[in-house]
């Protein structure tokens, strides 16, 4: 995930203080908040920082006297004008900002990106994973953690891990082959999803089944599948005709499974099926970040 550095761009939104700013996706890189501004129906504001080097960083240092010459001749300007009268600080601050895009340009501004992941390491339990910065953390979701994405909630991630109590794993293998793995894994959804509402149908395939062996020396496990839901629009209705089923959504599940300490861990994401295929590279560094380490008692 990528984000515009604070010194050239922020984000703001008519939403609780806690969720003011939040990080702007790069055009190439849009996982864990596709779209989220034009979602979220956020506004952009370019906020002068000088005080933390934003004309150095836009312009360097060469070009900083010229930069000041104009901003001073234009914010005179705009102090002379009677019909258009702004304090002296915001005109400075309207004029910077538009200087930076016009000079550097938002490609310009990129190289102050960076990768948007961090990475959680459960000690107690023993396991890891990377994360999208920008996502939140969601308590008493059911799993033994739970992330997602604060703008786009079919976005999400998420670890479960069996009772150390009922299981007794060692290796991913007792599962069965991947193929049986992922039967079960897209059983096992199917259930979570199973609804008593009339007019709903369920389809769902398996997309692909495979093992890995990471650099941990440990055998995964990965599962990817595709679940639709269908409701009626008018599931009381005598005719057939008149009960249309409609698409209500459409996702794409995947999972990692792995074993250790006698227990199997499964790190789920799941993402609109719409959104995949340009966030796909996120995703599979998501996937291939997962580990299961061994808990020292």
């Amino acid at each position: 995930m990528s984000v515009i550095s604070s010194a050239a761009l922020t984000v703001s939104q008519n939403l609780n203080p806690s969720a003011r700013f939040a990080s702007l996706p790069s055009s190439t890189s849009v996982f864990f908040s596709y779209n989220a501004c034009n979602r979220a129906g956020l506004g952009l504001s370019c906020n002068c920082l000088s005080g933390l080097g934003a004309p150095e960083l836009a312009f360097g240092p060469k070009k900083l006297p010229e930069v000041g010459r104009s901003i001073g001749e234009t914010g005179d300007s705009f102090q002379q004008s009677k019909d258009f009268t702004v304090p002296r600080r915001n005109a400075m601050a309207l004029i910077l900002s538009g200087f930076i895009f016009s000079q550097a340009g938002l490609d310009n501004v990129a190289v102050a990106q960076s990768i948007g992941f961090r990475e959680y390491i459960d000690t107690f339990d023993g396991y890891s994973f990377k994360y999208p910065q920008n996502w939140i953390q969601v308590r008493g979701a059911g799993a033994d953690i739970f992330f997602r994405d604060p703008f786009v909630l079919d976005e999400n991630l998420s670890v479960n891990i069996s009772s150390p109590s009922s299981s007794r794993y060692k290796t991913v293998e007792d599962l069965g082959s991947p193929e049986e793995a992922g039967k079960n894994v897209l059983r096992q959804y199917l259930t979570e999803f199973m609804s008593t509402r009339l007019g709903v149908r369920r389809e769902s395939s398996i997309l692909s089944t495979t093992s890995k062996v990471a650099d941990d020396g440990k055998l995964y496990y990965e599962v990817e599948v595709n679940i639709k839901s269908y409701a009626n629009n008018n599931e009381l209705a005598v005719m057939p005709q008149d009960r249309v089923a409609r698409l209500e959504w459409d996702r794409r599940y995947l999972s990692v499974l792995g074993v250790e300490n006698n227990r199997l861990y499964e790190l789920r994401l799941q993402t609109p099926e719409k959104s995949f295929a340009e966030e796909e590279n996120d995703i599979r560094e998501v996937m291939n970040s997962f580990r299961v380490n061994k808990v020292v008692a």
